[in-house]
């Protein structure tokens, strides 16, 4: 929200910011290839273009109406009649807008060498005061720990460090009848609107593979697919690598049922963490072995952490890409954190739950897609706001390209490199290394003490 220039008082200036948006990445073209034009009556791109400016204002379209504020040229049923159209494909769409800002906009600031990703993870999608709703299901929320009415929201998201582009989505339904509330609507399967509603009603490790070849088809690439160990599998890994080609960095599930090929047996990854020896000193991880997963033994790399919230607690990261150091693996993974961000952002400032009430699956699918086209916006902005080389193509050559890891970041991990081989080599104790470390910081200068101090407190 940021990002809109706070002297943007009036709607005139935000249907501006919003214009320009639209007419830069050709959205009204995108959304005549995605079948939502519209030959004759209100323009499609109007109500788009309405539908984006609606957070920017204070008041609903309902109270627009009501306060005589809406200057619209068409009727609140239009706009509802264009959610409910199930023969826009509105997935398509998203992706066909993400491709756009992405190698277009995003790629042109950045290096070819940066490793850019694809992040996939789920959040709530919370419809707790609806009984009636198309698909409408029991949702596990592993926030409070219970089960709530609502849907699963799939979604892929591309990031090269800086920004984050959401890319593609599907509100997933249950796959189970027993936690399903609410039948989906008569539609023909061969049609759109069928495909879609079977697909919510697919498994989560199925459709995401599904969104990443999406993705690729429409001219996206990256070099790794970040996810939690909610998707971490065999079979799911083994998917993105061999009908994707694309290396994977996930967090490993603590289950005895999924096992790794190691020393010439299959282990889970509790065996293998027992088998070997950990790391001494104040390392970044504790341990590193080489695996294959699943039948067709694909090599990957296990790295093992420290678990900064429980420290006799430890964690697991797995990379199918074994030329990697295990201090970028690490690195790398920690760029997933961009996606919970995105979703608290578009809960708590774009509206995403509380905007629309519908209860029509089709009008659910495009107020999501409308809502990742506002956070593409104001990601858009705010990489214009921050990085030098937006400003010209004479200081596009000048400007360094934006930092992808910080300075006190980089003395951390000098620091801990230094107190390793300290202990390695003189064998002392952790008090006295403590000691060591402390009486090494006060002597750098007073700025490398700040940034380490600040670094400690964000770590």
């Amino acid at each position: 929200m940021s990002s809109i220039p706070c002297n943007a008082k009036n709607e005139n200036e935000i249907s501006g910011f919003v214009t320009n948006f639209m007419k830069e990445f050709q959205i009204g073209k995108l959304l005549f290839q995605c079948n939502a034009g519209k030959m004759k009556g209100i323009p499609v791109v109007d109500i788009f273009r309405y539908l984006l400016c609606l957070i920017f204002s204070d008041r609903s379209m309902y109270m627009q109406r009501k306060t005589c504020m809406f200057d619209g040229s068409f009727c609140k049923n239009t706009v509802y009649r264009f959610l409910n159209n199930a023969k826009v494909n509105w997935l398509r769409f998203t992706t066909l807008l993400s491709a756009r800002i992405i190698n277009r906009f995003m790629k042109l600031l950045t290096d070819e060498n940066r490793k850019d990703v694809f992040i996939i993870d789920d959040s709530l999608f919370d419809r707790s005061r609806s009984k009636k709703a198309e698909l409408l299901a029991k949702v596990f929320d592993h926030c409070s720990m219970k089960y709530k009415r609502g849907y699963r929201m799939l979604t892929l998201g591309w990031s090269d460090g800086n920004s984050f582009v959401p890319v593609n989505h599907c509100l997933l339904s249950a796959a189970d009848d027993k936690n399903l509330l609410c039948e989906a609507g008569c539609y023909d399967g061969r049609s759109l609107a069928g495909k879609r509603r079977k697909q919510a009603r697919r498994k989560a490790t199925e459709v995401m593979v599904e969104l990443v070849k999406t993705a690729l088809h429409a001219g996206l690439s990256a070099k790794y697919v970040l996810f939690d160990s909610w998707f971490s599998s065999p079979k799911t890994i083994t998917a993105l690598k061999e009908d994707c080609g694309l290396d994977t960095i996930a967090m490993v599930k603590k289950s005895s049922k999924i096992k790794y090929g190691y020393q010439g047996g299959q282990f889970n990854i509790k065996e293998i963490y027992s088998k070997n020896r950990k790391r001494r000193g104040r390392s970044k991880y504790l341990l590193s072995v080489d695996v294959t997963v699943g039948d067709e033994a694909i090599p990957a790399k296990i790295v093992c952490i420290r678990n900064k919230s429980r420290k006799k607690d430890w964690l697991a990261i797995i990379s199918t890409d074994t030329t990697l150091p295990e201090e970028e693996i690490i690195r790398v993974y920690g760029k997933r954190w961009d996606i919970e961000v995105f979703f608290k952002s578009c809960k708590s400032y774009l509206k995403l739950v509380k905007e629309c009430h519908s209860l029509s699956y089709d009008a659910l699918t495009a107020h999501v897609s409308i809502v990742f086209v506002r956070y593409m916006m104001l990601s858009v902005a705010q990489r214009r706001n921050e990085d030098d080389k937006t400003i010209c193509e004479l200081f596009f050559y000048l400007a360094d390209e934006m930092d992808d890891i910080t300075f006190s970041q980089s003395m951390r991990i000098i620091i801990d490199a230094l107190m390793d081989c300290v202990m390695e080599y003189f064998h002392i104790t952790e008090q006295q290394l403590e000691e060591f470390t402390s009486s090494f910081i006060q002597k750098l200068p007073q700025y490398m003490q700040e940034a380490l101090k600040h670094g400690s407190n964000a770590a």
